[in-house]
């Protein structure tokens, strides 16, 4: 009789304890989402600690097993609940920065947001976040708490849940969305935008990622033996994507540019075209946001490396002069070929074999000139396959040979070489007399009182 009494009592305690467990479990589950983790530690602490006394009154129960696994599921879910809270918190940081520089879009160059003001803000407030959620998660670990023996505690939390499934992955899911952000980048994401990550996923790479694993491994005691994923990894894909950003900065900046050229070449009967008085409009535009873009990107970037210029780049009335005169003067291109009546195109293309290639789609580095001078590369391009494409009267090509004088004035300082911009403007005029039905030029000196007054 005593046998079958302590068989049923022994049922009928564990049948309470399970759905004791059950409750227990919903409850603290509903709490998974709660912002003060200090009071769901104290709520598991004192459960464990209320097992821990009713365990000597059933020593035969298995209810210590239980009541570690339910310790561990929650902490497991605390961890989970962390991990979202740090991307939601990176998604508004991304919303407060399109936001900030929304205004800055179409307004004049001194209204521009200080971009690195922006840069720092934003990576700032993701660290002191970090900081926030390891302070929190640290909780789990004090030693007054008395399920912090639970072998769990000792290497598994640490090691895979805290540094593995809520810093590491956070991480990777910033470098995600900024590889992503890449491949959107030319129909939904302003230029400024992918310029502002750009930076900040350097930063990243360089000291920001380094800081907070070191952080995470000596706060939590984590050796390196114990590290799924190494330092080198992530900031190496870091870096990639740095990178990624960079160019499709350069390639997002120069395509808004290119359209403005692309529409106003499109558009002119350039056959008609009256008597040039003027640079067009379009021209100062780009040579406006073209600086525009130096000043943003010198805001994040330092200067860089730039060769030797001549001491008259600003005064040069025709870098391409020479190659002008040489069509003007159709004796000369006997120096190139026995024939004096040798072709445009084929004296072109004889030129070309003797001038250095310029790469226009080639990686930018990390500064300044390098970045400006990719936009520069891929304006200066888009004129000249735009005049390829059209056919020009006398006016019409002396339009162009104010424009890409005044072009030339302005865009040599914000280039590597200014032999560059020689070159690809020297390119648009040699297509410009190809394409022309009446070669007349402009005299340089009225092309330089234009482009004074422009």
């Amino acid at each position: 009789m005593r046998l079958v009494a302590s068989n049923k009592l022994a049922t009928f305690v564990k049948d309470l304890l399970d759905i004791y467990f059950r409750l227990i479990e919903s409850r603290l589950m509903m709490d998974k989402r709660a912002q003060d983790n200090a009071l769901v530690v104290r709520a598991l602490d004192r459960f464990y600690r209320r097992l821990q006394a009713t365990k000597n009154l059933l020593p035969d129960s298995d209810m210590m097993k239980c009541g570690k696994d339910i310790v561990i599921r929650i902490t497991k879910a605390r961890c989970k609940h962390f991990n979202l809270s740090l991307r939601e918190y990176f998604s508004d940081c991304l919303s407060d920065a399109r936001t900030a520089i929304a205004p800055t879009k179409n307004t004049n160059v001194n209204k521009m947001v200080d971009l690195s003001e922006l840069v720092t803000a934003t990576a700032s407030a993701l660290l002191n976040q970090v900081k926030s959620t390891l302070a929190d998660i640290q909780l789990f670990t004090i030693s007054d708490n008395n399920f912090s023996n639970i072998q769990y505690f000792q290497h598994e939390f640490s090691c895979d849940d805290v540094r593995e499934n809520i810093i590491v992955d956070f991480i990777v899911h910033i470098n995600n969305v900024m590889s992503e952000i890449c491949e959107t980048s030319d129909s939904k994401q302003s230029p400024e935008l992918i310029l502002i990550l750009s930076r900040l996923c350097r930063d990243f790479e360089l000291s920001t990622v380094e800081y907070i694993l070191t952080l995470t491994d000596e706060q939590f005691h984590i050796n390196t033996r114990n590290k799924k994923t190494s330092l080198t990894e992530i900031t190496v894909e870091m870096g990639m994507t740095a990178q990624r950003l960079l160019n499709c900065y350069v390639k997002s900046c120069g395509n808004s540019i290119s359209r403005m050229i692309r529409t106003s070449v499109e558009s002119r009967d350039w056959l008609q075209s009256p008597e040039p008085r003027q640079v067009r409009a379009v021209m100062r535009r780009v040579v406006e946001d073209i600086t525009r873009t130096d000043l943003m990107v010198g805001s994040l970037y330092e200067e860089g490396l730039k060769k030797a210029r001549s001491s008259d780049s600003s005064k040069r009335t025709f870098p391409y002069q020479t190659s002008l005169s040489r069509q003007r003067d159709r004796p000369h291109w006997g120096a190139y070929a026995p024939s004096s009546n040798l072709d445009n195109s084929l004296l072109s293309n004889i030129q070309k074999l003797f001038s250095e290639r310029i790469d226009i789609f080639s990686t930018v580095d990390f500064s300044r000139t390098s970045i400006v001078t990719g936009v520069v590369k891929l304006v200066l391009k888009t004129l000249l396959e735009c005049v390829r494409l059209k056919t020009l009267g006398k006016y019409g090509l002396q339009q162009l040979q104010v424009d890409c004088h005044y072009l030339q004035l302005y865009l040599w300082r914000f280039v590597s070489d200014e032999k560059l911009v020689h070159t690809l403007l020297d390119e648009v005029l040699t297509s410009c007399v190809n394409r022309c039905v009446e070669v007349v030029f402009m005299e340089p000196s009225v092309i330089d009182v234009i482009c004074e007054r422009g």
